[in-house]
């Protein structure tokens, strides 16, 4: 390794490399191959032989590109489940309160911004949650809130919200567009939506980008709050690595339909123990009444 660090300083002061006689008698069996990554520093392109170590990319997001972005009218569809948060005797929406009270006190003890909606299988509520939890968020922040659709497999939001799919993060994630072209921002709210964009044929690769990752470490210069709805954990990795990438994790599981297996098996896959903790989805509705009837039936 020395004589390469000496050929290494001999070039960059510009003197030759010394001849060396060759050696009489037979030749010495040849030493192994030893792979050096030298970084190359600017100027002068790479030389052959040395890997160039390359460079951590940067998107320079800001609040300021915020004002590009388009605003579309608040319209759910009728399918959505989206709930009222402003009226106030609704329980579910209450639950939803009370899941942002605790996120946001969680904000206050560690740093959380970024947080991935996941569940162990399909039809447990996930996208459910997010778009709800990031409804919650967005009626008591003054700043803004992201809610990302990146389930590339089966995106949904863009129908919730009846808004199109495209341009959105999959063209964003391949260069067809600026961040602010994939978002939508939600008349009235501090609320910015980010839909999956057009279909791609390796999602999993896709969010393995430099890119992709640099987006997430970015996000909070913009976003008190970025939510992202994701595929389920148990039918394909694509949670699992935006789960190393986010600052949190939270597991959605169905009451009656998710089995204890399965949810030891999604908290392993994990490569991080980041899970901020579990929703429990399909109570019924006289278990969550019954929290909240004699409190308002008294106070009014």
């Amino acid at each position: 390794m020395s004589r390469v660090h000496d050929a290494l300083r001999r070039a960059e002061q510009g003197t030759p490399e010394p001849e060396q006689a060759a050696p009489e008698g037979p030749l010495p069996p040849p030493a192994p191959a030893v792979a050096e990554i030298i970084p190359v520093n600017g100027g002068g392109g790479q030389s052959k032989g040395r890997l160039a170590v390359q460079p951590a990319i940067r998107l320079n997001l800001n609040p300021v590109m915020l004002a590009e972005v388009p605003v579309v009218p608040f319209q759910p569809a009728p399918e959505s489940h989206l709930l009222d948060l402003n009226n106030s005797h609704e329980t579910p929406a209450e639950e939803f309160r009370t899941l942002r009270t605790r996120m946001n006190h969680l904000q206050t003890v560690q740093p959380l911004h970024t947080v991935v909606v996941s569940s162990p299988s399909p039809a447990e509520g996930k996208t459910f949650t997010a778009v709800n939890l990031a409804l919650a968020e967005s009626h008591l922040a003054e700043s803004s809130i992201l809610l990302g659709d990146f389930d590339l497999r089966r995106p949904i939001m863009h129908n919730l919200f009846q808004v199109d799919r495209s341009p959105g993060l999959s063209d964003f994630l391949t260069g067809q567009c600026t961040f602010p072209q994939a978002l939508r921002k939600i008349e009235g709210m501090n609320l910015y939506l980010l839909p999956a964009g057009s279909p791609v044929k390796n999602p999993l690769e896709l969010l393995n980008t430099r890119q992709c990752k640099a987006l997430f470490e970015e996000l909070p210069r913009c976003f008190h709050w970025a939510i992202f709805d994701t595929p389920p954990l148990l039918f394909s990795a694509d949670a699992n690595l935006l789960a190393t990438l986010a600052d949190g994790t939270i597991l959605v599981v169905k009451i009656g339909s998710t089995t204890f297996d399965n949810i030891t098996r999604a908290i392993q896959s994990l490569c991080e123990n980041n899970v901020l903790g579990i929703v429990a989805n399909g109570a019924r509705a006289s278990e969550l009444y019954s929290k909240y009837t004699y409190y308002y039936s008294k106070s009014e």
